[in-house]
């Protein structure tokens, strides 16, 4: 088995597992890999020792020319979509252009799962923060209004930090210590309990323990 930190994937979708004892436990389904070594970077070169992965194929006509000459130095016809790193302890163990898929990983029973969650746009305080509603009476005019946001005399301004209306969601979110329920390594899938941020198709990073 192939010492990785982690890979790159896919959320597929969310549902339901049978476990042994009979339980229906909610999973969250993820297509992990294959993902393509496109570098190798080491401590006497860049400071530190990785793995540069390239995951979703991108055609090749589609790339700009930068882009172009970088796969071709990896000895590829095709570019990628996503580009990230995974921190190795030995480069040299891998080779440029090498496919890593998950039947390589060995897995264990905990992840961590790195998403971008679904953006709101920008989300009022009830939405935002949970906030109770005034009063919805005709004359009261205050339904899901703030209120007041500081004080007059002193400080004479807003807090920093003070829950407000603002822009929701679209954040990086790492959830940790997600459970592996089963691994299909010839379906590239992994099960994992409970949801997982983002929508479907969204990219995922998987941390492996």
């Amino acid at each position: 088995m192939l010492n990785l930190t982690g890979m790159m994937g896919r959320k597929v979708g969310m549902t339901q597992f049978f476990s042994e004892d009979g339980h229906i436990v909610p999973v969250t389904v993820l297509e992990v890999g294959p993902c393509t070594i496109l570098q190798k970077k080491t401590v006497e070169r860049e400071g530190y020792n990785a793995l540069q992965l390239g995951f979703s194929v991108k055609p090749f006509n589609k790339l700009k020319l930068p882009e172009q000459g970088h796969v071709k130095k990896a000895g590829l016809d095709h570019g990628f979509r996503y580009i990230r790193e995974v921190l190795v302890d030995d480069p040299d163990a891998f080779t440029v252009g090498q496919v890593l898929a998950l039947k390589d990983v060995e897995i264990h029973k905990l992840v961590d799962i790195v998403a971008m969650s679904k953006g709101c746009g920008f989300s009022g305080t009830v939405k935002r923060h949970g906030f109770s509603r005034g009063p919805m009476g005709h004359g009261s005019k205050h339904h899901r209004a703030v209120g007041s946001s500081g004080q007059s005399a002193t400080p004479s301004r807003v807090i920093k930090g003070k829950k407000m209306p603002g822009r929701m969601g679209g954040r990086r979110v790492t959830v940790k210590n997600s459970m592996v329920i089963d691994v299909r390594s010839d379906e590239d899938l992994l099960l994992v309990k409970g949801g997982i941020p983002g929508a479907v198709n969204q990219l995922v990073s998987v941390r492996f323990k």
